[in-house]
């Protein structure tokens, strides 16, 4: 394989450390507070997996006929317009990728230093995430190999430390939690309700990343072959995560004391295992998040890249090094997530980021409708299976999930369309030098 190329396990890799990240490990607590249904919290799981498979399947279709890297912003370009694609390049840029790599850094630093007695102390918090970003933006910076490999090792980590909690959890636990995983009266109204809407928010932001291949279709050998596998096995393989994840979850411990907290895996492990085993747990959580750190700032860059290739005033985001690393935009993206590192709170970039993604990937998957109806003869060595199913569930999920965002969180749905309009003004200023 080519010294330039990213192999089939280094992208399965990527796909799955991008997913599980900082919204599996903290959703929970949150769900809690409208819904105490051991059915309906499990359903919330399978429905976002059921959304983010659906999204696969239809972007391994878009993939594998426009196979450059970038993401949406190469596909949206293709597909609409170029403002379309630079649009979304920049808010990949400014909010898709730096703003999940800061949270996922903050999130590390936090569990990290969460087993270690005494109270949390903001500024060394901050300073072991920057430490954690740079270390990784160094390492992603230098050869396709390094950073490969680097990616693959904390990825099989992540997964065997989660299928191992799920089993000592279900396995070791002497007396469950007394709930039941079958439905009860009043669920089936619940599962249509605006609560559960609201709900899916906060799993949908969990299950972000499952499109991560896309950005690294220049880099991979055969990619109209290699990347629907990808995108589809990735998304199963974190699917079934979740699910186990969360049933262990509400299996060992009492949903009264994970009611709000955002250390949900922690309370588990101490329900479970005593006091020790849920300090330990801090430790291996944070270990766990280090891929996720990694995939985005292996993965995002890529976007920066290809801006750079089109447009001539930003040339220089496009420079690679010996080893065909765009090692400039991953400096430029890693700057950004630093900025919001030390300036800015875990909530605070929390709150608009799932809107936003979710707002560019439904453009995606409406492409493909369009590009089907506007270039019918184009060459696809992938077709969405029962197409046209996959995408249209994926939209009414998604703009289900949106309208009640901005229904419910005003504030947050306007930022969002202010970052957007304000890279409509960028592609003004960058295409008057074309």
């Amino acid at each position: 394989m080519s010294e330039k190329k990213f192999r089939f396990i280094t992208l399965i890799a990527v796909v799955v450390a991008n997913m599980v990240g900082t919204g599996v490990f903290t959703s929970l607590g949150f769900q809690l507070l409208d819904i105490r249904s051991g059915f309906v919290l499990l359903m919330l799981w399978a429905v976002g997996g059921l959304a983010a498979l659906c999204g696969a399947m239809t972007y391994a279709e878009l993939g594998a006929a426009l196979p450059r890297s970038g993401g949406e912003y190469s596909l949206l370009r293709s597909i609409y317009h170029p403002a379309a694609g630079f649009v979304s390049g920049w808010v990949s840029s400014t909010v898709g990728f730096a703003g999940p790599t800061a949270l996922a850094a903050m999130t590390f630093a936090a569990y990290a230093t969460s087993a270690f007695p005494g109270e949390p102390n903001a500024v060394v918090e901050k300073g072991l995430a920057a430490a954690l970003l740079m270390v990784l933006t160094i390492i992603h910076a230098t050869n396709h190999r390094t950073s490969g490999n680097t990616q693959v090792i904390f990825t099989v980590l992540k997964v065997a430390v989660i299928v191992l909690f799920i089993l000592a959890a279900v396995l070791m636990v002497g007396t469950p939690q007394p709930i039941t995983f079958l439905p009860i009266e009043g669920d089936g109204a619940l599962l249509t309700s605006g609560v559960f809407a609201v709900a899916l928010i906060y799993v949908s932001f969990a299950f972000t990343g499952w499109n991560a291949a896309t950005y690294l279709s220049s880099e991979v050998e055969n990619p109209q072959r290699t990347l629907p596998w990808v995108l589809i096995t990735g998304t199963s393989i974190v699917m079934l995560l979740y699910l186990g994840l969360n049933f262990s979850f509400l299996y060992v411990a009492p949903m009264d004391a994970m009611v709000g907290q955002v250390e949900v895996g922690a309370i588990a492990a101490q329900s479970a295992f005593g006091e020790v085993a849920g300090g330990l747990f801090g430790i291996a959580l944070a270990l766990l998040l280090i891929s996720t750190v990694s995939a985005m700032t292996m993965a995002g860059p890529r976007v920066i890249q290809v801006i750079g290739e089109d447009f001539p005033a930003v040339r220089i985001l496009a420079r690679t090094n010996q080893h065909g690393i765009p090692a400039i935009a991953i400096g430029v993206q890693s700057a950004v997530a630093l900025l919001f590192i030390l300036s800015s709170t875990f909530e605070s970039i929390l709150v608009f980021a799932g809107f936003t993604m979710a707002l560019n990937s439904f453009a995606a998957v409406f492409g493909i409708f369009v590009l089907r109806w506007r270039q019918p003869d184009l060459h696809r060595p992938y077709r969405t299976f029962l197409y046209p199913l996959p995408p249209l569930i994926y939209l009414l999920l998604t703009g289900w999930t949106l309208g009640f965002t901005l229904i419910n969180r005003p504030v947050e749905a306007l930022f969002s369309l202010g970052i957007i309009g304000s890279g409509l003004i960028c592609y003004w200023l960058a295409s008057r030098d074309q």
